[in-house]
């Protein structure tokens, strides 16, 4: 019994958490319009939000480690591996500007869906060849900008402690716009949101830890399959 009250109040402040951050970003984008059209402050707000939703889930406990390979003054293309829909939560626990690429079913999410398009996130339609192409020009638009932009190079999540294949678009992006890749390893997030069930049983131990950055200056537009391997490599090796 416990745990389902428990449970209720979770998902009660999640959800009152999460529409407080959609009309406190709704206010902003309103009153800041001229003055924040990188949507910098809209994005910040989403730092004090993965704060409350993590402390305030007993069943949540996420040690973060790396920041000092962060350059606040940098823009990155972010490589994340992919447990879990909790893992869009933890990232926010890095505190620095980045635009998610994200599949569209997400931006049609009541509230949480909302926030993602006050924000300008990047919407990515799968298997239309159109919007991919649109996903990379947005992206490089942000970088160049310098605001970094976050992948999920396996495309979806893992079902196992194994990193899937990645995908090439991060690679090949980050040597067309000379940005250097910030690896980011997330592990023990798979339980985070219990899965057939609402109820929370399973206490969950998750380390998300950002690796040293990668120079992309020297690779070639034809090498981003070695840069995806490299990448995938130091991912798969944090894991472990």
């Amino acid at each position: 019994m416990s745990s389902i009250v428990i449970s209720i109040a979770i998902w009660t402040a999640g959800f009152a958490l999460t529409i407080l951050l959609f009309f406190v970003e709704l206010f902003l984008t309103v009153v800041l319009f001229p003055f924040d059209k990188e949507k910098r402050i809209l994005h910040a707000q989403c730092f004090w939000w993965a704060n409350a939703v993590i402390g305030l889930n007993p069943y949540w406990n996420l040690r973060v480690s790396g920041l000092e390979n962060i350059d606040a003054h940098q823009a990155y293309v972010i490589t994340a591996n992919h447990q879990s829909m909790g893992d869009i939560i933890v990232m926010y626990k890095i505190h620095t500007q980045f635009r998610w690429v994200a599949k569209e079913s997400l931006f049609k999410i009541p509230f949480i869906g909302w926030c993602l398009s006050l924000t300008k996130h990047v919407k990515l339609t799968r298997g239309q060849f159109g919007s991919i192409k649109k996903v990379y020009r947005e992206a490089g638009e942000w970088l160049r900008k310098d605001i970094s932009v976050l992948f999920f190079p396996e495309g979806t999540r893992s079902d196992t402690d194994e990193i899937n294949e990645f995908r090439n678009g991060a690679f090949k992006l980050a040597i067309k716009e000379k940005k250097p890749i910030l690896p980011i390893s997330i592990t023990g997030t798979r339980e985070a949101i219990p899965k057939g069930s609402w109820i929370f049983k399973t206490r969950v131990f998750a380390k998300l830890k950002v690796l040293p950055p990668i120079d992309t200056g020297k690779f070639q537009p034809g090498d981003f399959a070695r840069l995806r391997d490299i990448v995938h490599a130091k991912l798969e090796s944090a894991a472990h």
